[in-house]
């Protein structure tokens, strides 16, 4: 027995002896304490519980003892039986049970504190268990899952947002910006702010590009003190880039959809999809013959080995894969990681092929090649379309060439043919110019009731049949009146209106006639213009008539004459009376115009906001001017004005710019040379030149007259003295005459050109060689149909 507990057993005897004796004292206070240092020492409830009934036991033992007479004999009970006359004490008991009472709150603390903490237990093991699903779960999702806090920091993730991004959990947290952020792309909304759900490209570790849709909720920790965010990121780049696809293949289907000419299709087409791709260049070389091949270019235009010429490295680049089959695209080079271009054909002819150069070297993925080849297939189909449309538009310009009128037409004339109905560009208005062997010219204008290739027909019959007559002799009435059996017997010809005319420019007549067409205007020079609405009747096929009639109008010089058909006119809503003083106002100042720059004028002040309506056929005619005679003093300082002079007249005839030029510099060579050589002295007043110039037929005459005399050509003239050599290489005829008495004649004349159409292209446009012009259809109105 330990000595703590021998003098907690000593101590515990006294006490109990203490209260039995005196139960009303402080006893049960003292088993108390001996409770609570029982528990404190450790003292066992059994030792406690029998040492409590041994001195129980003895202190009944010897108050029986005392109790019994001197010289009796007692018997003593065995020790540990009880002694049914002397029960334990009552008092006994409650110390006992006093002292017991603080063991026993112990023993029920512990007892709770041992439920508390297997239930503490119990629910740690819970919480483990939770933390483990949770992190299970949120592994286990396809989609990348994010935690970030109040600052936008990324501070949880799970494995697949490391497979999308490239940065998984290792190198949580990731600040503002986030490592896969792209600098140049769109801005994150903020967190919980702005937007919940978005679309966003982020930036691979590895540097793929790609596009996630991120959805957000806004959360509050459990102290409540700071916002958390929790999203998914999933990534939607195929879904982006199909639809990027539709977007692309959308935007160029609609540019090339306006486009009828190859150039047109290689010009809206190439910036479209260098654009889409991201190239620095697009690039197309066509091969329509054995020579060089058309160079259509987009962008920085590749480095040319010599003018208009493509590289020769970038030439057989393309000369190899216009070869290829159709829809194959390949990498420049091949085989190479990344690609520096994409080469592929183009059209199903084996004579085109497209080029697309990057800025810098970059990888080529799966879905680029699937947007390339989609971009890259309907910019083909385009081409192949525009070509096919090129083909039935060159029949139809040819047909509707032929019905119209000649291919060259006399000098002085313009003529514009535009139809309501594009693109095949036929209709039922044409024009005739026919010279006619005693110098006259017939000019025929009409249109047919209708629009397009039914009433084309009907315009081409009666056409042939107006040039048949004017060329048997027919007048301007007769004409008519000869045309109305033939309109009666062609379906479609009813109502058709002919204003027919006979120019004579040596007389300076014109006789006409008019069935139920506009009347034409004639404008004198400086004035405006008049209509003449003489030798009116009823359009062809309508009434019956005897004989139609017909009028007379003089030619003035310099006089400008229209035609045309009543589209050039006639607006919707507007006074038909408004167009015609129109005109009049626009031919009073085109008198030192070129006639087709008279009919640009006429055609851009009429053009409405959406363009012509109706067919149109027009023809503009310049009667030659009067003769041009200037008499000035032999100084060099009237060269100047005599130049522009005239220029002016030569513009007045309906000379060509370019003849023009030739004249103005043999003109001023003859006068220098009359200033410079006739009058060695040096020229005054009295000394004089005169230049005249006329028409006569279709040559223009100029001629330089002096008084003085020429000094001989020397046999080496040296750098000078080449102005005769001039003169004679820019005119047809040079005469040179020195015997006029006192005085030298320079007579120069050529001969106006006729008007010549060129012959209609399969291949309209101008080819975009340079890089940096516009490729443009061409659409002028003189010289094109």
């Amino acid at each position: 027995m330990s000595a703590v507990l021998t003098a907690f057993l000593d101590a515990y005897a006294d006490a109990l002896r203490r209260h039995l004796d005196a139960p009303e004292g402080d006893g049960l206070a003292e088993g108390h304490e001996l409770g609570r240092r029982a528990l404190v020492e450790g003292i066992s409830l059994l030792d406690l519980t029998e040492h409590h009934f041994r001195v129980v036991k003895q202190v009944q033992s010897e108050a029986a003892a005392a109790e019994i007479s001197p010289g009796a004999t007692v018997t003593a009970a065995p020790q540990g039986s009880y002694l049914p006359e002397n029960p334990l004490p009552e008092n006994a008991l409650e110390f006992l049970l006093q002292t017991l009472i603080t063991l026993d709150v112990a023993t029920r603390g512990y007892l709770d504190g041992t439920r508390r903490y297997e239930q503490q237990r119990s629910r740690a093991d819970d919480l483990a268990g939770r933390d483990e699903f949770r992190t299970a779960l949120v592994e286990s999702l396809q989609d990348g899952f994010f935690v970030a806090d109040a600052r936008g920091s990324i501070i949880e993730v799970n494995k697949a947002f490391g497979e999308l991004t490239g940065y998984g959990a290792a190198g949580v947290p990731y600040p503002l910006p986030h490592p896969w952020a792209i600098p140049e792309g769109p801005r994150y909304p903020d967190l919980g702010t702005e937007a919940s759900r978005f679309v966003v490209p982020v930036q691979h570790r590895d540097g793929r590009r790609r596009w996630v849709a991120v959805s957000t909720s806004a959360l509050v920790k459990p102290d409540g003190e700071e916002n958390i965010f929790v999203g998914t990121v999933r990534d939607v780049t195929a879904e982006h880039d199909a639809q990027a696809r539709d977007q692309a293949a959308n935007r160029l289907a609609t540019a090339l959809a306006a486009a009828t000419t190859v150039a047109e299709v290689l010009e809206v087409g190439l910036d479209e999809l260098r654009r889409t791709v991201g190239a620095e260049t697009a690039v197309v070389a066509v091969w329509a013959g054995l020579t060089a091949p058309e160079v259509y270019v987009s962008g920085t235009p590749p480095v040319a080995a010599a003018e208009n010429r493509l590289e020769p490295a970038t030439e057989a680049i393309l000369e190899r894969a216009r070869l290829r089959p159709g829809r194959t695209l390949i990498a420049v080079p091949e085989g190479a990681g990344s690609a520096q271009g994409i080469v592929a054909p183009l059209g199903e002819k084996s004579d085109a092929a497209l080029w697309l150069r990057f800025a810098v070297p970059r990888v080529v993925d799966a879905a680029d090649w699937t947007l390339f080849s989609l971009l890259i297939g309907h910019l083909s189909l385009a081409v192949q379309r525009s070509r096919n449309f090129d083909q039935a538009r060159s029949t139809s310009l040819t047909l509707q060439r032929a019905m119209l009128g000649p291919i060259e037409l006399p000098p002085r004339f313009s003529v514009h043919y535009e139809p309501a109905l594009p693109p095949l560009e036929i209709g039922g208005d044409w024009y005739d110019v026919v010279p006619l062997p005693d110098g006259t010219i017939g000019v025929v204008v009409g249109d047919c009731v209708g629009r397009g290739l039914s009433a084309a027909v009907v315009m081409g019959q009666l056409r042939t049949a107006a040039r048949a007559l004017l060329l048997r002799g027919a007048g301007p009435a007769q004409l008519l009146t000869e045309l109305d059996p033939v309109a009666a017997r062609i379906p479609g010809a009813l109502c058709t209106t002919v204003c027919a005319a006979v120019l004579d420019p040596v007389r300076g007549l014109v006789r006409y006639s008019n069935a139920g067409h506009m009347p034409p205007i004639l404008a004198d020079v400086d004035k405006a213009g008049r209509m003449l609405e003489g030798g009116r009747s009823v359009p062809l096929a309508t009434f019956e008539t005897a004989r139609r009639p017909e009028a007379t109008t003089p030619l003035p010089p310099g006089a400008t004459l229209v035609l045309f058909t009543d589209g050039l006119v006639e607006r919707r809503g507007e006074d038909i009376d408004e167009s015609f003083a129109k005109i009049a106002t626009i031919l009073a100042d085109t008198a030192e115009r070129l006639p087709r720059q008279v009919a640009d004028s006429v055609l851009s002040a009429l053009r409405p906001d959406g363009g012509y309506d109706d067919d149109i056929a027009m023809v503009v005619y310049r009667q030659p001017p009067a003769p041009l005679r200037l008499d000035v003093p032999a100084r060099p300082d009237r060269l100047a004005m005599l130049r522009r002079t005239l220029t002016a007249w030569l513009s007045s005839a309906a000379v060509p710019h370019h003849l023009t030029s030739d004249l103005v510099a043999a003109t001023n060579e003859a006068c220098s040379n009359s200033i410079e050589h006739a009058y060695r002295n040096g020229g005054g007043e009295a000394e004089r030149v005169v230049l005249t110039a006329e028409c006569v037929g279709d040559r223009v005459v100029i001629e330089t007259t002096d008084t003085g005399t020429w000094r001989p050509r020397p046999a080496d003239p040296g750098p000078r003295g080449r102005g005769i050599d001039m003169m004679r290489a820019l005119t047809e005829e040079l005469e040179i005459d020195h015997q006029l008495g006192p005085g030298t004649r320079v007579r120069m004349s050529v001969t106006l050109p006729a008007i010549t159409f060129p012959v209609a292209s399969a291949l309209r446009g101008t080819a975009n060689r340079s890089g940096g012009a516009t490729m443009q259809r061409d659409r002028e109105t003189h010289g094109r149909l």
